[in-house]
Formats: C-alpha cells, structure tokens, sequence
C-alpha cells in the first residue's frame, strides 16, 4: 500500500512516460486498425486470427504469461463449419499482497466498407482536426470498441513496466475475438477457468462502452436485459381476390397482437411487466440530477423531432431503469416495391422487452405469452398462434459504492479533473452480467470513448486526447485501487 504523496509523484512520472510516447501508442493504434478482423463476416475470419495473435504478442512483450485457449469451431446456417479465434488468458505480476485485476477487452470489429458512409478508408488510421481545434480524432473501425480502450490499457501496463516501478496490482487480461458475434464460447471458458485463472481475481474491469456526453467523463453501473420474441400466426397462401373479406387474415391477427402491446406515451401494455421494477430511491434519483445530458445535442445525435418525456430525468429513467418494448419487423409478409396481392400465409412478428433488474426472465416470458394468449382468444380466430423467446439477457446492476467505483472515481478526478457521470446504459451489456454470475466477483465498467464515436457506425473513431488521457486514467487507477485494497 502506498501513501499519496508516493503515489501522485509516481503519477507524474508515469502521465510523463505517456504523454512522451504518445506518437508511438498512436502507431500501435494504427497497426491493430489495419487488420479486418471483422467477426461476423465468415471470410474474414483468417484475420480475427491475425488479431488475436497480435494482441498476444503485445502482451508478452510487456512481460505477461499468454495462454492462447483453444474454443473449438461453430457451424454457421448453412453448414460451413468455422474455427473460433482462440482466448487469451494472460497474467503478469503474482505478488500476493497486491490487488489482482482482471481487464476484458475485444479485438474483432463489426463489418465496415469505404462505400457505406465512410469519409476515410475505415482499415486506415487518420487523424483529423475535430470541430473543436484542441480535439483531434483519430477515425479506423475498432478506434473505440473496442481496440483503442485494450490498448490504453496495456500502454498504462507499459508505462508502470517501462519505468521499473514496483507494479502496484496484479494484473490479468482476458481478450476474446467473438464479442460483435455474440462472444461464442466464452461463458463456457469462464466457468472452466473459475477455480483456477480467476480464483485469485479481486476485481474485473470492462472498457467496452461509452459516456453519455461528449466531454464529460462516465462509470457505467448498470445495463438493460434483452428478452427477444417472435409470435407467429398461419396458414397457407391465399389470393385477395377469391377469399379476402370472407376469411379471418393472418397478418390481421398479428397487427392486432403487436398493436396490443404498447400505447402511444410507450408504456408496456402486458399485464404484471412493471410490478418486479424496483422503486426509485431518493439516492438513487440524485445520481440523475448532477448527470450532464444535452437533450437537444441528444435529440440532434438520433435526428428525432421528439422524445416522449420533455425532461433529462425522465429521459434517462426510461432509458435506464424502466422496461421498454420495441417492435422490429414481420417476416412472412410482401415487402417488395410494387404491390401483390396476396394474403400472406403465415407471418411472424418479432419484438424485444429491454428487462431491468429484478424482471426474471421466465416470469416475462409467461407474461407475454398470457398476454398473447388472451388478446387472440378474443378474436375467435381459426389461425394458429405460436409465441416463443428465442433470446434472452439478463439486466446487470454494479453498487457504485464498490471500492472499484471509489478508485476509478478517485482517478477520474486526477486526470480529467472532474467528478464523473455515474450512468447505467440502455442496452444489453451481456459481458458484464457474465463475468458477474459466473465469477462473484466485483465487475466495473469504465469507458474511455466519447458519446458521440460512433461505435458500429460509419466514421467510428476515438479522440488522440481520449485515447492518451484514457491509458493515464487507467494507470491512476492502478495506484488507486493498490491504495484502497
């Protein structure tokens, strides 16, 4: 354990080693950039490969022990059987009167071509001069989800490494290949590995998501489940003219079904989906108030007219810590230009219910199905009516007075200057709900990236000062962390 005024030279020392050798972390940037390793896209998997050796690489150089585990393959749809990327599990530090922590991070990228949208060539690092002229971003798929973050983090590790400092924690890395193809393999892994490589784990860190603003720095505490559905009604292919207006119609059943599941303010219409949703507490409504949120840069972000709720609060509580149902699509029905006119035989309506904590999965499950169920007896309807839950997340909730959060708070405040965001995010992070179930152990999510880096979308980037003051945060939170274990 070390005292503060030891601790904040060594912080100088290393902010002093980053900022010096910044160009070069830069470069290591555009070097991982340039590898297509895109794991939705079956031909690129050779590069996923690529990848994961890389970032092995860069490990052992720091001085880590890589085990690259083997996940086996996977079929896909139609057949063709693919090998996964391996896992790597590193560790570099054993000392047992340190902390121990575990970084996960990603190095496969979603799909991205020149002629979707991009300004640049997405597989080329380039810097650019932002709107404002102190900010400099750097453009490349994967800037910001999620290879920038994986590499402030080792240069943070570097840093400690580079100056010969005593190393205040144990570290241990967990890098996967699979996280944009729904992370295949990984829970497993995780379970077998439990008693061994995360027995001696005090703590896990997640940088894989971003702030809510574009300049205020956030620690994620919390994200929304995913319950997916598809309900179904059918029979067979009929022409309009010769049965329409004398049989009951499919597509008719489902729009009336979809139609019962929301009313227009956006509350959820099944019975029973609101009564396992926590009460807000006074506490917890504070952390709403101080938390910056422009609604218009918002409403401008998403090219909306405008939000049901008119006030931040409301905004973020329904973004947060309240159900939502979104409808996605109708499989089965004509889609095509023009018009044909048939009546569809069997179309499938598919929809999700973002859960918070405390939804038990199987609980909405039988609340939907009940719901259906109970809307189409009363439309005497001969068709058939099949409802099923393809998929289902669950929520994750973080206690933001975790002495992880106090450390990262404390080093937010040193590096940035300010106080983060305490935010919860709207979608599904189901990484961070893993590691939690299968592990017990303290898990924090603590994003680098910027609210407005397009992650998944054209021209994704990360700022040269997000990514350089991200790999000093991470490092300030090593000494953090060392101090208060």
């Amino acid at each position: 354990v070390m005292s503060s005024s030891s601790s904040s030279s060594l912080e100088m020392e290393i902010f002093q080693y980053i900022d010096a050798h910044q160009n070069d972390f830069i470069k290591d940037l555009k070097e991982w950039v340039a590898v297509e390793s895109d794991s939705v896209q079956p031909h690129l998997r050779k590069e996923v490969m690529r990848m994961m050796a890389l970032a092995a690489d860069r490990l052992a150089a720091l001085g880590a022990t890589v085990n690259l585990v083997n996940l086996g393959s996977h079929q896909l749809p139609d057949g063709q059987v693919l090998p996964l990327p391996s896992v790597i599990l590193g560790e570099l530090g054993k000392d047992p009167q340190n902390p121990t922590v575990c970084f996960y991070g990603h190095v496969d990228v979603q799909p991205a071509k020149k002629e979707d949208g991009w300004n640049t060539d997405p597989y080329t690092l380039t810097e650019i001069d932002g709107v404002h002229l102190f900010i400099r971003n750097l453009y490349g798929r994967g800037a910001t989800d999620n290879k920038g973050p994986v590499l402030a983090w080792i240069n943070a590790v570097e840093a400690v490494r580079a100056l010969k400092l005593a190393m205040p924690v144990n570290f241990k890395f967990v890098i996967e290949g699979m996280e944009e193809a729904g992370s295949l393999g990984l829970e497993k892994l995780l379970e077998e590995e439990n008693q061994s490589f995360f027995s001696d784990v005090d703590y896990i860190v997640i940088s894989d998501n971003l702030w809510l603003s574009n300049k205020k720095p956030a620690l994620t505490y919390g994200s929304r489940g995913n319950a997916c559905f598809f309900v179904e009604c059918g029979s067979k292919d009929l022409h309009s003219g010769t049965f329409g207006g004398i049989i009951q119609e499919p597509l008719l059943d489902l729009i009336a079904l979809l139609d019962s599941l929301v009313d227009s303010t956006g509350r959820i219409q099944i019975p029973g989906i609101y009564d396992s949703v926590a009460a807000l507490t006074e506490e917890e409504r504070k952390l709403y108030e101080s938390i910056e949120f422009d609604l218009e840069e918002h409403r401008n972000n998403c090219g909306v007219k405008k939000f049901l709720y008119g006030t931040k609060e409301e905004i973020l509580l329904h973004l947060w810590r309240y159900p939502s149902l979104s409808i996605h699509g109708i499989e089965g029905a004509f889609h095509e230009p023009g018009i044909k006119t048939v009546i569809p035989a069997k179309v499938i309506g598919k929809f999700s219910i973002r859960q918070v904590p405390h939804m038990d999965l199987s609980v909405v499950k039988k609340q939907v199905v009940e719901h259906l169920e109970g809307v189409f007896s009363k439309r005497n309807s001969p068709n058939k009516l099949k409802v099923s839950m393809p998929l289902g997340a669950k929520p994750w909730l973080a206690d933001v007075n975790d002495l992880l959060y106090k450390a990262a708070r404390t080093a937010i405040k040193t590096v940035f200057g300010e106080d983060p965001d305490f935010i919860r995010d709207g979608s599904t992070i189901p990484v961070a709900r893993m590691f939690q179930t299968v592990t017990q152990k303290s898990v924090m999510m603590l994003p680098i990236g910027a609210a407005d880096d397009g992650e998944h979308s054209q021209n994704e980037k990360i700022s040269r000062h997000n990514y350089i003051e991200g790999s000093k945060l991470f490092a300030a939170f090593f000494l953090e962390i060392s101090k208060l274990h």
